[in-house]
């Protein structure tokens, strides 16, 4: 249906589609909306092209779309691997499929509790707080781009459980020590996660810098693992020595992955690292739960057997723990040729310890 009218001196054609698909009654509301247009001094026709240039903008404009360009924008800030991959996981694994398609203009805040409740349903409520963290990260870039006018996360942050803090399990008595290397070294599954764990022991390294290990950061000939600063909790560089048996494992899985980025890339994609959750997912099939071991005990489980054997300085386990405030990094580097040389020594006989305690617990029980 077309209804003729004047605009600025011109007769002009304004058509509402055809019938029976548009009818009589929407035709003539359609009409009085026009008529109330022109009455204001606005061309009806012109209105009609800009909404349409604005809906078909606003269906480009996707929470995918602007979460991929968050994404690229982390990146060319040069943030941290351990950032930048968490960030994807939990928009590709949980926002995509319940919101990725949707205009991110249009989402209201329901729809985005009902996913971060659909999370947090499964017990997993520390990871429903990232996800809050992070959707809303994205809906902000949406906003500071002229693509959404809200952040509907906001409301939502007193919404969900807070998760309690815990304490990593880690275990750290001799005799226990040798039965979950023994697992280790016994376990079944992926051969690339046993490998993981068996460094994870021998370098008592943050879980978040094992996984994201790559190839171009070891020295093999120098037996030293240097992992950038922007990979560091501390944003500080860190070297690790590597004793024999750490070499032997990289040995081991060279001629899987070394030819490739990743030392342990993840089983999905050769440009992503292991997942966060896959070593603490293979302790569980061991039979250690939670409560038991993590990925982030076997720190813990260092710290803990180094002090007490008494045969080397705090602060060259410290440095080898890479958790000192800046007081105690000034005086290690005072003395960084010494606590260097320490650490060297260090790393082997913690080798050495741990594979007697593998081969023979009674002993050293």
């Amino acid at each position: 249906m077309a209804n003729g009218r004047r605009f600025d001196g011109k007769q002009k054609q304004l058509s509402f589609g055809a019938y029976p698909a548009v009818s009589l009654r929407d035709a003539r509301a359609r009409r009085d909306e026009a008529k109330v247009l022109l009455a204001a001094g606005f061309d009806p026709a012109e209105r009609r092209r800009q909404d349409r240039v604005e809906s078909d903008a606003l269906s480009k404009h996707t929470f995918r779309v602007l979460g991929t360009e968050y994404l690229a924008k982390l990146e060319a800030e040069g943030r941290a691997d351990s950032t930048v991959s968490s960030t994807k996981w939990l928009l590709e694994d949980f926002a995509y499929p319940a919101l990725g398609d949707r205009p991110i203009a249009q989402i209201k805040p329901t729809e985005a509790l009902e996913l971060l409740k659909k999370v947090e349903g499964r017990g997993t409520f520390e990871t429903a707080r990232r996800l809050r963290g992070i959707c809303s990260r994205v809906f902000r870039y949406a906003v500071s781009t002229q693509k959404a006018e809200i952040d509907p996360t906001h409301p939502l942050r007193g919404a969900l459980i807070a998760p309690k803090t815990r304490h990593h399990s880690a275990i750290v008595e001799p005799t226990a020590i040798g039965a979950l290397l023994r697992a280790i070294y016994d376990y079944q599954g992926n051969v690339l996660t046993a490998a993981g764990l068996k460094l994870a022991a021998f370098t008592f390294v943050r879980p978040g810098e094992l996984r994201l290990m790559e190839w171009r950061e070891i020295d093999q000939e120098g037996a030293v693992w240097s992992i950038p600063a922007e990979r560091m909790k501390k944003r500080r560089p860190h070297k690790v020595p590597l004793a024999r048996q750490a070499l032997a494992v990289l040995d081991e899985i060279r001629p899987l992955t070394g030819k490739g980025r990743f030392v342990f890339p993840s089983l999905r994609s050769d440009d992503r690292g292991m997942s966060e959750n896959t070593l603490n997912a293979a302790l569980r099939r061991m039979g250690f739960d939670k409560g038991a071991m993590t990925s982030h005990g076997f720190r813990a489980m260092a710290a803990t057997r180094l002090n007490e054997m008494g045969h080397w300085s705090v602060d060259a386990i410290e440095r080898q723990l890479a958790h000192q405030d800046a007081k105690a990094i000034r005086r290690a580097y005072t003395h960084a040729a010494e606590y260097w040389d320490e650490r060297l020594r260090m790393m082997q006989v913690w080798a050495d310890y741990l594979d007697a305690l593998r081969t023979a617990p009674a002993k050293h029980a």
